[in-house]
């Protein structure tokens, strides 16, 4: 059985457990008060244990994880002033990922892995144009059209815009206009980069549950460009948490989770969020820990996250809040609230107290119950705080299992292809039917006959008439005849 994860030092050891580590957890702070070196921490010390970790680099401060500490006073005052006994400076394996494929391996996705809610989400639609998307989804899946990147959807919409009658009997009414706006919400992406992530070969999420010399991977997603996007950033993160809830299996109670996933800037994952957005997020959460995943976010503020979230993040770091207006109060009295009371702590007063790596901890016991909350000083990581210099990332990209796989791009027949050869087909049918009707048209007409042999056919008509006629009164007479005589 895995070691607890002594995280946080008061009057007592606070350590995480790491049979309860999949039960999700929350580290909130105001700016400046300690959280990326707290996050720093948590990670090391699953990753220790075999843990693998997936986190966005925001600042690029997370890199230094990959290296041991050291020659760091303020680590090394801490060290002595919280008497911890064993301190070890190590590194941990780390794997780079960046979606411009600049400061880490590729990383990309295809448009129908990620679908129509999500791509909603990063559009901006409203539930009109969402359903419309939804609609475009489901024609190019009836007609086996792949949507894999960006020029897939883009023709596909296009398709759908100019043939709306043809499709309106099927699908329902599809408003040319609502195509024209999703087109242009389609440009205003491409310009923030996000056509950079769609495309084969598309990342595996397995990829991400890694182990090296008994020690879990820790991935680590260079966001510094990506976090310009907001949007993008977020809508990517919960793309691959998606991905996670779909695609490993029910593992039940295990004795350490099979991956620990870091939700940094979390307030913009629920920023705006529709209604059924946040009611996907919230069911993920709620049933990924039995997948042996732990999710936790980190935000500055507890009230960025939604109360049905909230409530199921059971282990707990809440560095220090400032309370200047009365909204700050109010998230200072609803972090306290969220705590088990500690009857020789004012919660509420001491958040706004706290200094910087400091904080209020409570973990969850082995009966899954939260802890009295603790004021507590979080330990040190045994690896570098502060980030990398470019070279050694490179030279560990370079060493990484995942050099190479993800870096050429390929583009295999699909919705784009089909449509355009469909187009030539078309337009080259189209070309001889005119050619066709151009040559009818320019074939010489039959000549008239001559006026003096119009008036000789005229005359020999007219005497055939009459002789017919004369011969028909004889018969007729030399019949009329014979009936008589008998």
């Amino acid at each position: 059985m895995a070691s607890s994860l002594v995280i946080a030092k008061g009057d007592i050891e606070l350590a995480l457990l790491p049979s309860m580590a999949n039960r999700h957890g929350l580290v909130a702070g105001a700016t400046g008060t300690g959280k990326t070196v707290t996050l720093q921490k948590i990670a090391g010390e699953l990753s220790n244990i075999g843990v693998p970790v997936f986190m966005a680099d925001i600042k690029g401060d997370l890199s230094g994880i990959s290296q041991p500490g050291g020659n760091n006073p303020k680590v090394e005052d801490r060290i002595k002033t919280l008497s911890i006994k064993g301190f070890k400076y190590e590194g941990n394996p780390v794997v780079f990922w960046d979606v411009f494929g600049q400061s880490g391996h590729p990383i990309r996705t295809t448009i129908s892995e990620m679908g129509p809610l999500l791509i909603s989400r990063l559009l901006g639609l409203n539930d009109v144009q969402e359903g419309v998307l939804a609609t475009v989804f489901k024609i190019a899946d009836d007609n086996g059209l792949l949507l894999l990147d960006m020029k897939d959807l883009r023709s596909m919409l296009q398709n759908v815009g100019d043939n709306a009658k043809v499709y309106t009997t099927e699908y329902g009414n599809i408003p040319v206009a609502t195509i024209g706006t999703i087109q242009r919400g389609l440009l205003t992406l491409e310009e923030q980069g996000a056509d950079k992530f769609f495309g084969e070969p598309a990342f595996n999420i397995n990829d991400l549950i890694k182990v090296e010399n008994g020690k879990g991977v820790v991935n680590i997603l260079a966001a510094d460009k990506l976090i310009t996007s907001p949007k993008v950033y977020s809508t990517f993160l919960l793309y691959l948490l998606s991905e996670l809830f779909e695609e490993m299996p029910e593992a039940g109670d295990l004795e350490k989770p099979k991956l620990v996933f870091f939700f940094d800037e979390a307030h913009l994952l629920f920023r705006d969020a529709p209604k059924a957005l946040t009611e996907k997020i919230e069911q993920v959460v709620r049933l990924i820990r039995s997948k042996g995943v732990g999710v936790y976010f980190i935000t500055q503020n507890p009230l960025d996250v939604p109360e049905s979230v909230l409530g199921q993040l059971g282990n707990r770091v809440q560095h220090a809040l400032r309370a200047f207006t009365p909204m700050d109060q109010k998230a200072v009295n609803s972090a306290a609230k969220t705590f088990r009371p500690n009857p020789k702590l004012k919660v509420e007063q001491v958040i706004t107290e706290l200094g910087v790596g400091e904080a209020l901890v409570s973990f969850l016991d082995e009966k899954g119950s939260p802890g009295i909350v603790q004021r507590a000083y979080v330990i040190p990581p045994g690896s570098k705080i502060g980030p990398i210099a470019p070279q050694e990332r490179s030279s560990i990209m370079s060493r990484s299992a995942m050099a190479g796989k993800y870096d050429k791009v390929f583009d295999r027949e699909s919705a784009y292809e089909v449509l355009q050869k469909k187009a030539r087909v078309t337009a080259a049918e189209a070309a001889k039917a005119a050619e066709r009707v151009a040559a009818t048209r320019a074939a010489p007409k039959t000549r008239a006959a001559p006026k003096g042999r119009q008036r000789q056919s005229v005359a020999s008509s007219l005497a055939l008439t009459a002789g017919r006629q004369v011969e028909t009164q004889i018969i007729r007479g030399i019949l009329g005849s014979m009936f008589k005589k008998r």
